[in-house]
């Protein structure tokens, strides 16, 4: 018979991994939800949205242009197929009017505009049948265009003017000058009178073909970058510090003549427009401060680069033993790409979100749902917290690779499969952990974007306090979760290491980094920095393309936001790629710290570390020579310090 003693020894011996293992599980389950309320919500979305009616344009009917349709009941003239009708053309394009945001006049889908003035029925069925596209409604066949007696109501009014096609919202404008008047003072009208959200929807699908350009040219850079801090040398740090200071001042130039050149430009009068010089103020400022603040930092850090240098010799080292770490990036830039893929798709979704409803004459309205708003915060929700779990798995399956590397023996003959077996150690046992440091960050940036929103809603009241208090509230909640992002690395590290929850990895690794924080920092944050200088390098010349592909599509577009967007995809490709060697040298001196704390040296606890990384510590910390081998430690000892054991 087992005596009770021991049942109660191993059962508190169980206690903290069955606490650990239900938190996770409930934390995993509370994902799950909130991603199960996702997908019907993406479902219901995409049933009652309609993104093509942004940027294609449609007709009075219900018929979105340049595709086939469904019919709407109550509307016979629906449900027709538009394939090769691409262009919105008005029938009273020289008299419209605006009412609630809608334009009175009937519009049709047509295969092309009338480049010369059509003054009879007969000019209009001679078009027709010499260019295929009919200008009358679609009931009326050509034939019977001069001889139905209500051809007048049911063709355009008459004189037709000459037309062309608008490369936005293809729409055919009117070349007559009296007529063009009109057109653009109705359309910058309807513009002007569109909320933000729909404005910036319109940009994104009018520029989505540079957008994904763009996209593609950041990718092209961060993995150049990536094969030259695998094989840096001093003349390669000399030149990409060269090449971000070039960057810098040229994007800067750049912005501020863009925004002369906007400012002084006499036709800018929609909305649009306005916000386009509005954004260009705001980043050249921000890219000029930036630009000082970096080149300050270059200039005091200049003397340090050979350390730097010496610093990612020994992280590619590691990376050289496990090769395929320079591969993981590229995985969750895919799983990244397609997550922000299907996130853009339900946004254009939820903005066009509506039920389309019939008039009296058989026409079609489309009028918003309701508690579309609370769908688009949850949505945004989504994105910050899945995003950051993909980028939490991807340093965990990083760390473990590098912890598995460091605590092992034989350095010249490294664990087989390092990468696969970090990944199932992941998906088995640390899913949670990443769960809840995701969802940390995601804490932290909600309150942001609450007040980003708050404060453009308020800032018609010109109260300098209330500006000054915004401010300030963003900056403390940006440091928070700037701090939080570097403990939640280091709790990671921590995690691969002993195997334990969440926060028991971040009591840890706090406790660590408080004892040895500025001789740890002192030797790291060098190299972060050449890092950071990196992305900014991939950003800068991705922005600059942008510059240059958008300056030439300045009508009607909020092209200034989408640029934003392709900066900010271009940081986040840029960081996922080389996170890999800042996630690895955090690693490597976190397992460097826990190496000293627990063993000393002798013959019983020896070192894991790598004779050469013990030597370029020792002299980045200016350790004398004639230290022997057990006082070469830099890091004090302390008898009531944690015991973190390798698994």
């Amino acid at each position: 018979r087992q005596d009770p003693g021991e049942s109660v020894s191993e059962l508190r011996e169980w206690r903290p991994v069955l606490y650990r293992k239900c938190t996770d599980t409930l934390w995993l389950l509370l994902f799950f939800l909130f991603w199960a309320g996702w997908m019907f919500m993406t479902g219901y979305a995409v049933m009652a949205g309609a993104a093509e009616r942004l940027v294609l344009g449609y007709d009075s009917f219900g018929n979105i242009c340049g595709r086939k349709n469904t019919p709407v009941k109550g509307a016979p003239l629906s449900g027709q197929d538009m394939t090769n009708r691409k262009y919105v053309f008005f029938l009273n394009s020289c008299s419209l009017e605006m009412q609630s945001l809608k334009i009175s006049s009937v519009s049709l889908c047509v295969s092309s505009c009338p480049q010369e003035q059509l003054n009879s029925l007969e000019d209009l069925q001679s078009f027709a049948r010499n260019n295929g596209s009919c200008l009358c409604l679609y009931n009326l066949n050509i034939s019977s265009y001069t001889l139905n007696p209500k051809a007048a109501e049911l063709c355009p009014t008459l004189p037709v003017p000459p037309s062309k096609s608008f490369p936005l919202f293809n729409r055919c404008v009117p070349q007559n000058p009296e007529c063009y008047s009109k057109y653009a003072s109705v359309l910058v009208s309807m513009v002007n009178e569109m909320d933000v959200f729909h404005r910036i929807l319109s940009g994104i699908l009018a520029g989505r073909d540079t957008v994904i350009g763009l996209s593609v040219l950041a990718l092209a850079f961060s993995f150049i970058l990536v094969l030259a801090f695998r094989f840096i040398r001093t003349l390669l740090v000399h030149t990409l510090v060269a090449l971000v200071v070039f960057g810098l001042l040229f994007v800067s130039g750049v912005l501020w003549w863009l925004y002369y050149d906007y400012r002084n430009d006499p036709s800018t009068e929609l909305e649009t427009e306005k916000e386009n010089v509005k954004f260009l103020l705001g980043y050249a400022i921000f890219s000029t401060i930036f630009t000082v603040v970096l080149l300050s930092l270059i200039l005091v850090l200049r003397k340090r680069l050979q350390f730097t240098v010496q610093l990612f010799r020994i992280v590619g080292k590691i990376i050289g033993r496990i090769p395929f770490l320079l591969f993981q990036p590229l995985w969750t830039f895919l799983i990244l790409i397609v997550f922000w893929v299907f996130w853009v798709a339900v946004l254009l979704s939820l903005g066009t979100a509506g039920t389309a409803q019939t008039t009296s004459g058989g026409q079609v309205e489309y009028r918003a749902l309701s508690g579309i708003c609370y769908m688009a915060w949850y949505h945004f929700v989504g994105l910050i917290w899945t995003s950051e779990f993909i980028l939490a798995c991807q340093q965990l399956t990083i760390a473990g690779a590098v912890v598995t590397c460091y605590f092992n023996r034989n350095k010249n003959s490294p664990p087989p499969h390092p990468v696969l077996s970090s990944i199932s150690v992941l998906f088995c046992y640390h899913l949670g952990t990443a769960v809840k440091g995701s969802f940390l960050i995601t804490i932290l940036r909600i309150p942001r974007i609450v007040l980003l929103y708050l404060y453009n809603i308020l800032k018609q009241k010109e109260s300098a306090c209330a500006k000054c208090l915004f401010k300030c509230c963003f900056c403390w909640f940006w440091c928070q979760e700037s701090c939080l992002r570097y403990f939640n690395q280091h709790a990671y590290t921590t995690t691969a290491i002993n195997g334990t929850n969440f926060f028991t990895s971040a009591k840890d690794a706090v406790f660590i980094l408080a004892k040895n924080s500025a001789k740890l920092e002192s030797i790291s944050c060098f190299g972060d920095f050449i890092l950071f200088l990196g992305k900014v390098f991939v950003v800068c010349f991705t922005v600059f393309g942008g510059l240059m592909a958008f300056n030439y599509h300045r009508e009607l577009q909020a092209w200034v936001v989408p640029l934003l967007l392709v900066g900010f995809f271009a940081y986040l490709m840029s960081h996922s790629f080389l996170s890999v060697f800042e996630v690895t040298a955090d690693a490597m001196f976190l397992c460097f710290a826990i190496d000293m704390e627990t063993n000393d040296g002798s013959a019983e606890k020896p070192y894991f570390v790598d004779q050469e990384l013990l030597t370029f510590v020792s002299q980045t910390n200016k350790l004398t020579e004639g230290q022997n081998h057990r006082s070469l430690r830099p890091f004090q000892d302390n008898e009531d310090g944690t015991e973190l054991q390798p698994m």
